[in-house]
Protein backbone atom coordinates (compact mmCIF):
# COMPACT_ATOMS: atom_id res chain seq x y z
CA UNK A 1 0.00 0.00 0.00
CA UNK A 2 1.44 3.40 -0.91
CA UNK A 3 1.72 6.60 0.91
CA UNK A 4 -0.75 8.99 0.13
CA UNK A 5 0.47 11.59 2.33
CA UNK A 6 4.06 12.06 3.86
CA UNK A 7 5.46 14.58 5.73
CA UNK A 8 8.78 15.23 6.45
CA UNK A 9 10.44 18.00 9.33
CA UNK A 10 7.33 19.73 8.86
CA UNK A 11 7.78 23.15 10.84
CA UNK A 12 5.40 26.13 11.24
CA UNK A 13 5.13 29.23 13.32
CA UNK A 14 3.00 32.13 14.07
CA UNK A 15 5.48 34.85 14.67
CA UNK A 16 7.33 33.59 17.34
CA UNK A 17 5.18 30.98 18.41
CA UNK A 18 6.15 27.30 17.38
CA UNK A 19 2.89 25.56 16.05
CA UNK A 20 4.13 22.85 14.75
CA UNK A 21 8.04 21.20 15.47
CA UNK A 22 10.14 19.03 13.12
CA UNK A 23 6.38 16.54 12.36
CA UNK A 24 6.70 13.43 10.46
CA UNK A 25 3.79 11.74 9.33
CA UNK A 26 2.40 9.36 6.85
CA UNK A 27 -1.15 8.28 5.96
CA UNK A 28 -1.39 5.64 3.14
CA UNK A 29 -3.93 5.03 0.41
CA UNK A 30 -7.05 4.27 1.76
CA UNK A 31 -5.86 4.82 5.32
CA UNK A 32 -8.35 6.53 8.18
CA UNK A 33 -6.23 8.16 10.83
CA UNK A 34 -7.76 10.08 13.47
CA UNK A 35 -5.65 13.01 14.88
CA UNK A 36 -6.11 13.70 18.90
CA UNK A 37 -5.07 16.08 21.21
CA UNK A 38 -5.24 19.13 23.36
CA UNK A 39 -6.71 22.20 21.84
CA UNK A 40 -3.68 24.39 20.61
CA UNK A 41 -1.59 21.50 19.81
CA UNK A 42 -1.10 22.21 16.74
CA UNK A 43 -3.83 19.59 15.03
CA UNK A 44 -5.48 21.77 12.75
CA UNK A 45 -2.50 23.71 11.92
CA UNK A 46 -0.99 20.47 10.38
CA UNK A 47 -5.00 19.96 8.39
CA UNK A 48 -4.15 23.77 6.90
CA UNK A 49 -0.71 22.97 6.29
CA UNK A 50 -1.26 20.22 3.97
CA UNK A 51 -3.97 22.03 1.48
CA UNK A 52 -1.47 24.69 1.98
CA UNK A 53 -4.14 27.38 3.91
CA UNK A 54 -0.71 28.12 5.80
CA UNK A 55 2.27 27.91 4.25
CA UNK A 56 5.56 26.10 6.28
CA UNK A 57 8.82 27.41 7.35
CA UNK A 58 10.64 24.11 6.64
CA UNK A 59 9.73 20.22 5.85
CA UNK A 60 7.91 18.74 2.74
CA UNK A 61 4.84 17.65 2.34
CA UNK A 62 3.90 15.35 -0.09
CA UNK A 63 0.48 14.44 -1.93
CA UNK A 64 0.11 11.27 -4.07
CA UNK A 65 3.87 11.62 -5.06
CA UNK A 66 3.75 15.49 -5.61
CA UNK A 67 5.56 18.40 -3.27
CA UNK A 68 2.96 20.54 -1.81
CA UNK A 69 3.66 24.30 -2.84
CA UNK A 70 6.44 22.94 -4.86
CA UNK A 71 7.42 21.62 -8.46
CA UNK A 72 10.66 19.50 -8.54
CA UNK A 73 12.80 19.38 -11.57
CA UNK A 74 16.25 18.30 -12.17
CA UNK A 75 17.08 18.17 -8.48
CA UNK A 76 15.60 21.47 -7.89
CA UNK A 77 12.05 22.68 -6.10
CA UNK A 78 10.97 25.66 -8.16
CA UNK A 79 7.74 28.00 -5.52
CA UNK A 80 4.19 26.86 -7.77
CA UNK A 81 2.23 29.60 -9.16
CA UNK A 82 -1.01 30.66 -7.24
CA UNK A 83 -3.30 29.01 -9.95
CA UNK A 84 -1.04 25.28 -9.62
CA UNK A 85 -1.23 25.42 -5.93
CA UNK A 86 -5.05 26.00 -6.67
CA UNK A 87 -4.70 23.02 -9.04
CA UNK A 88 -3.21 20.96 -6.49
CA UNK A 89 -5.76 21.77 -3.66
CA UNK A 90 -8.90 20.87 -5.79
CA UNK A 91 -7.18 17.22 -5.18
CA UNK A 92 -7.62 17.56 -1.42
CA UNK A 93 -11.06 17.59 -0.25
CA UNK A 94 -11.33 20.08 3.56
CA UNK A 95 -14.74 20.39 5.71
CA UNK A 96 -13.89 22.71 8.65
CA UNK A 97 -15.29 22.98 12.23
CA UNK A 98 -17.65 26.03 11.10
CA UNK A 99 -19.65 24.97 7.87
CA UNK A 100 -17.95 27.99 5.48
CA UNK A 101 -21.36 27.34 3.36
CA UNK A 102 -22.04 30.57 1.01
CA UNK A 103 -24.85 31.86 3.06
CA UNK A 104 -26.74 33.50 -0.19
CA UNK A 105 -26.61 30.19 -2.46
CA UNK A 106 -29.01 27.14 -1.84
CA UNK A 107 -27.57 24.01 -0.64
CA UNK A 108 -27.18 22.84 -4.42
CA UNK A 109 -25.78 26.14 -5.74
CA UNK A 110 -22.70 25.56 -2.63
CA UNK A 111 -22.08 22.31 -4.29
CA UNK A 112 -21.52 23.18 -7.94
CA UNK A 113 -19.57 26.22 -7.18
CA UNK A 114 -16.58 24.86 -7.09
CA UNK A 115 -16.85 22.03 -9.90
CA UNK A 116 -18.19 24.68 -12.22
CA UNK A 117 -15.78 27.20 -12.00
CA UNK A 118 -12.59 25.54 -10.64
CA UNK A 119 -12.85 22.12 -12.64
CA UNK A 120 -15.35 23.74 -15.53
CA UNK A 121 -17.33 21.26 -15.54
CA UNK A 122 -20.58 21.75 -17.43
CA UNK A 123 -23.80 23.18 -15.33
CA UNK A 124 -25.90 20.25 -15.78
CA UNK A 125 -23.47 17.76 -14.75
CA UNK A 126 -22.68 19.20 -12.16
CA UNK A 127 -26.40 19.74 -10.80
CA UNK A 128 -26.88 15.78 -11.52
CA UNK A 129 -23.48 15.16 -9.44
CA UNK A 130 -24.72 17.74 -6.97
CA UNK A 131 -28.26 15.93 -6.98
CA UNK A 132 -26.65 12.78 -5.99
CA UNK A 133 -24.43 13.84 -3.46
CA UNK A 134 -27.26 15.29 -1.54
CA UNK A 135 -28.96 12.35 -1.83
CA UNK A 136 -25.74 10.04 -0.47
CA UNK A 137 -26.05 12.46 2.67
CA UNK A 138 -29.33 12.26 3.23
CA UNK A 139 -30.60 15.14 2.12
CA UNK A 140 -32.33 15.35 -1.12
CA UNK A 141 -35.06 17.30 -0.21
CA UNK A 142 -32.90 20.11 1.18
CA UNK A 143 -31.47 21.05 -2.50
CA UNK A 144 -33.33 24.53 -2.86
CA UNK A 145 -32.71 25.78 1.05
CA UNK A 146 -30.56 27.97 1.92
CA UNK A 147 -28.14 27.61 4.90
CA UNK A 148 -30.11 29.91 7.36
CA UNK A 149 -32.75 27.54 6.81
CA UNK A 150 -30.38 24.12 8.03
CA UNK A 151 -29.43 22.71 11.30
CA UNK A 152 -25.97 22.96 11.98
CA UNK A 153 -25.48 19.01 11.09
CA UNK A 154 -27.22 19.38 7.96
CA UNK A 155 -24.89 22.43 6.70
CA UNK A 156 -21.80 19.86 7.55
CA UNK A 157 -23.56 17.34 5.93
CA UNK A 158 -23.54 19.77 2.98
CA UNK A 159 -20.48 21.00 3.37
CA UNK A 160 -19.03 17.52 3.09
CA UNK A 161 -21.11 16.86 -0.09
CA UNK A 162 -19.70 20.39 -1.56
CA UNK A 163 -15.95 18.54 -0.52
CA UNK A 164 -16.89 15.38 -2.35
CA UNK A 165 -18.34 17.34 -5.28
CA UNK A 166 -14.63 17.89 -6.64
CA UNK A 167 -13.68 14.12 -6.64
CA UNK A 168 -10.54 14.68 -3.39
CA UNK A 169 -8.24 12.09 -3.45
CA UNK A 170 -7.85 12.86 0.13
CA UNK A 171 -9.95 14.32 2.70
CA UNK A 172 -9.72 16.78 5.74
CA UNK A 173 -11.76 17.25 8.50
CA UNK A 174 -11.23 19.61 11.38
CA UNK A 175 -12.85 19.10 14.26
CA UNK A 176 -16.21 18.30 12.11
CA UNK A 177 -18.47 17.69 14.88
CA UNK A 178 -17.27 20.38 17.80
CA UNK A 179 -20.06 23.01 16.70
CA UNK A 180 -22.80 21.15 16.50
CA UNK A 181 -25.22 20.69 19.25
CA UNK A 182 -24.80 16.86 20.52
CA UNK A 183 -27.48 15.44 18.98
CA UNK A 184 -26.86 16.24 15.61
CA UNK A 185 -22.86 14.59 16.14
CA UNK A 186 -24.42 10.81 14.79
CA UNK A 187 -25.87 12.24 11.22
CA UNK A 188 -22.42 13.80 10.43
CA UNK A 189 -20.42 11.04 11.65
CA UNK A 190 -23.11 8.48 10.11
CA UNK A 191 -21.40 10.25 6.78
CA UNK A 192 -18.02 10.10 7.24
CA UNK A 193 -18.51 6.19 8.11
CA UNK A 194 -19.89 5.84 4.76
CA UNK A 195 -16.63 7.36 3.59
CA UNK A 196 -14.69 5.66 5.68
CA UNK A 197 -16.69 2.27 3.83
CA UNK A 198 -15.49 3.27 0.35
CA UNK A 199 -12.07 3.52 0.98
CA UNK A 200 -11.98 7.49 0.64
CA UNK A 201 -8.26 8.18 2.60
CA UNK A 202 -9.01 10.59 5.84
CA UNK A 203 -7.04 12.54 8.54
CA UNK A 204 -10.03 13.72 10.87
CA UNK A 205 -8.90 16.32 13.69
CA UNK A 206 -11.92 14.54 16.24
CA UNK A 207 -12.57 14.91 19.90
CA UNK A 208 -15.04 11.98 19.01
CA UNK A 209 -13.12 9.11 20.66
CA UNK A 210 -15.70 6.75 20.09
CA UNK A 211 -15.95 7.59 16.28
CA UNK A 212 -11.88 7.09 16.33
CA UNK A 213 -12.12 3.59 17.85
CA UNK A 214 -15.15 2.51 15.43
CA UNK A 215 -13.76 3.89 12.33
CA UNK A 216 -10.04 5.07 12.48
CA UNK A 217 -7.21 2.74 11.19
CA UNK A 218 -4.72 4.54 13.20
CA UNK A 219 -5.04 6.99 16.21
CA UNK A 220 -2.36 9.71 16.64
CA UNK A 221 -2.03 11.85 19.48
CA UNK A 222 -0.29 15.76 19.19
CA UNK A 223 0.60 17.60 21.82
CA UNK A 224 2.61 20.39 21.82
CA UNK A 225 3.52 20.85 17.97
CA UNK A 226 4.84 17.43 18.34
CA UNK A 227 2.92 13.43 17.34
CA UNK A 228 3.76 12.23 20.65
CA UNK A 229 2.58 8.44 19.59
CA UNK A 230 0.20 6.51 17.26
CA UNK A 231 -1.08 3.36 16.40
CA UNK A 232 -4.09 1.52 16.07
CA UNK A 233 -7.47 2.88 18.17
CA UNK A 234 -6.85 -0.49 20.68
CA UNK A 235 -3.75 0.47 21.29
CA UNK A 236 -3.57 3.90 21.56
CA UNK A 237 -7.01 4.44 23.19
CA UNK A 238 -6.51 1.50 25.47
CA UNK A 239 -3.32 1.23 26.67
CA UNK A 240 -1.25 4.28 25.31
CA UNK A 241 2.03 4.12 26.32
CA UNK A 242 3.04 7.61 26.77
CA UNK A 243 2.32 9.28 30.44
CA UNK A 244 0.88 12.41 28.24
CA UNK A 245 -1.58 10.20 25.97
CA UNK A 246 -2.45 8.52 29.05
CA UNK A 247 -3.52 12.02 30.76
CA UNK A 248 -5.33 13.20 28.29
CA UNK A 249 -7.31 10.33 27.15
CA UNK A 250 -8.58 9.96 30.89
CA UNK A 251 -9.46 13.40 30.82
CA UNK A 252 -11.73 13.34 27.89
CA UNK A 253 -13.27 9.86 29.20
CA UNK A 254 -14.05 11.54 32.55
Amino acid sequence: MSNKVEIRGLTKSFGSVQVLHDVDFTVKEGEIVCLIGPSGSGKSTLLRCINQLEEAQSGIIRVDGLIQGWSERSGKLYELSPRNITAQRSHIGMVFQRFNLFPHLTALENIIEAPIHVRGIRRAEAIKQARQLLENVGLANKQDSYPSELSGGQQQRVAIARALAMKPRLMLFDEPTSALDPELVSEVLAVMKNLAEIGMTMIVVTHELGFAREVADRVAFMDQGRIVESGTPEELLTSPRNSRTKSFISSVLQ
